[in-house]
């Protein structure tokens, strides 16, 4: 290629460089195909550890990130024709040039066709879905919602509405944290991280923000299936740790805590981890609920609890209301709705808050007040001071 043609490549790939250190946990690969008349001499450059993997003409060398434009520029001096494809998570950028002209362009791996059948197998009944089949099917059959051949497995119907609904929920806390470069989202009892996966998914690649996703869980076995699943999807941006919520210090700092269906207390631990960890945002779902059950007393009230079921109904909501009620006294504007329909599960209900001030001393008042009414001594309330 012509001198003028290099250094007009040299720019773009500058940026690209840019592009990739800044990007790097989502980098793919780079192929790329020079030609010297008619034949075509092909390339690729992979990630490993912090640097690069380039292989060329049957040459294998490992450079480091900032050496790119250098390496690809003494390639293509040779050549006279360059076709270069960079692919991280969600997009690809293309680079052609020849003695004439460099031309870079950008494809949005989002707009990939969606192939369905009379079933409607993308789009089931009438919701168009975030988490799109044909996109994300790589991401949908390493959950076990695709089969094989790439549609929704019809047991998997209802979980992958489920999950769906999750990231619209979702929608309004990610665009709340629009100020931020990465987002760092703490995954509090992860379990096998389906959630979490399903978020980092759409959050990188339809989004096309930065995120890192850090899940805890006690149990080795699930923490070892979310990292197996996490290197099948090469989503190089997550880590789990074997941790108990209550011992765990984060090393970074946290933007947004989310809790699924952690029981009972476990539920306050990651709540009060998010406020002591200044987080921007928390999402909580509440599981089994029995502290609040064992502890209040509300004799006007007593015709009525002496229902048990209706004892225990009540402490439920008690419990998430004296939750929202300390989230709001430090400064979290609160509100909960239904996760999924209370025929499926009578636990379906989804706690946002959203770090808005420093903290509201009349909500405080409030709770104490409430907390006296009750007689109760709620463990989030111990946990954060």
């Amino acid at each position: 290629m012509k001198k003028q043609s290099i250094a007009k490549l040299q720019l773009f790939l500058s940026g690209l460089e840019e592009r990739l250190k800044d990007h790097f946990l989502i980098f793919k690969d780079i192929d790329f195909s020079c030609t010297s008349g008619l034949k075509p001499f092909k390339g690729t450059i992979t990630p490993e550890e912090e640097a690069l993997i380039l292989r060329f003409n049957g040459v294998k060398k490992t450079i480091p990130i900032n050496k790119l434009v250098e390496e690809i520029s003494q390639i293509v001096e040779e050549y006279d024709e360059i076709q270069l494809r960079y692919h991280e998570r969600g997009t690809s950028i293309i680079i052609e040039g020849d003695h004439k002209n460099v031309r870079i362009k950008y494809e949005d791996q989002q707009t990939t066709d969606v192939n369905t059948d009379h079933h409607g197998t993308a789009q089931i009944g009438s919701r168009d879905y975030f988490i799109k089949v044909g996109p994300a099917n790589r991401l949908l059959k390493e959950i076990g919602i695709l089969s094989k051949e790439g549609k929704v497995k019809n047991d998997m119907i209802r979980k992958y509405n489920q999950i769906d609904h999750f990231v619209e929920l979702m929608e309004g806390v990610v665009q709340e944290l629009s100020d931020l470069d990465e987002i760092v989202v703490l995954d509090c009892g992860c379990g096998k991280s389906y959630l979490s996966f399903v978020l980092n998914y759409y959050i990188t690649e339809v989004l096309k923000r930065k995120s890192y996703f850090i899940g805890l869980d006690y149990s080795k076995d699930v923490i070892e299936a979310s990292k197996r699943m996490a290197h099948n999807l090469g989503y190089k941006n997550m880590e789990f740790q074997q941790e108990d919520i209550k011992n765990y210090i984060p090393n970074k700092d946290i933007h947004l805590v989310i809790s699924l269906h952690a029981c009972d207390t476990a539920t306050d631990m990651a709540l009060a981890l998010g406020i002591r960890s200044n987080a921007k945002a928390m999402i909580s779902v509440p599981c089994c609920q029995k502290e609040i059950l064992n502890q209040y007393s509300l004799p006007p009230l007593q015709s009525i609890t002496k229902h048990g079921i209706l004892k225990a109904r009540l402490a439920d909501i008690l419990t998430d209301g004296l939750r929202a009620q300390i989230l709001e006294a430090k400064g979290y504007r609160v509100s909960l709705v239904e996760y999924i329909s209370p025929l499926e599960t009578p636990k379906n209900l989804l706690l946002r808050a959203v770090k808005i001030n420093n903290g509201n001393k009349g909500a405080m008042e409030e709770y104490q007040q409430l907390k006296k009414l009750l007689n109760v001594n709620p463990t989030l309330e111990k946990l954060i001071y």
